[in-house]
């Protein structure tokens, strides 16, 4: 009878080895969809900072397009004789203000997307992090 009591109160061997089994894989999905969300958050914020780039790249290289046409008909310019322009701004300034302000917009552009790609890292570090406590743990409790 004393058995029958004891057997009762207290849970089996198996028993609790299959909630230790049943706690760990739970913990493992937790941390599955905790990585899920965090490498989500940083792929949206990668791919942000990417197309700010992209557009600033665009934008210099169109700068650099625009600024070479510029000295082209500034060389064009430089050895016509002047009566030929009747323009108060010749066109290679006309080019080069332009180009100048590509190069600018574009230069600030291409700097705030490399400072939002320094500001993050890819790799999900919480979660690594999480990860590296929960083996240290299991590790100590052996």
């Amino acid at each position: 009878m004393s058995n029958e009591a004891r057997s009762t109160a207290e849970p089996s061997t198996t028993g609790l080895l299959g909630g230790i089994i049943s706690d760990f894989g739970d913990l493992i999905k937790q941390e599955i969809r905790f990585a899920k969300a965090e490498i989500k958050s940083d792929l949206n914020k990668t791919r942000e900072a990417a197309t700010t780039l992209g557009i600033g790249v665009g934008l210099a290289s169109l700068s650099g397009l625009l600024l070479a046409w510029m000295l082209v008909h500034l060389l064009h310019w430089i050895t016509s004789p002047p009566e030929l322009d009747p323009a108060k701004l010749p066109v290679w300034a006309c080019f080069g203000i332009v180009g100048l302000a590509f190069g600018v917009l574009g230069g600030v552009l291409v700097m705030t997307s490399i400072r939002k790609f320094q500001s993050f890292n890819p790799l999900p570090d919480q979660t690594a992090q999480t990860l590296k406590e929960n083996v240290q743990w299991i590790a100590n409790s052996k």
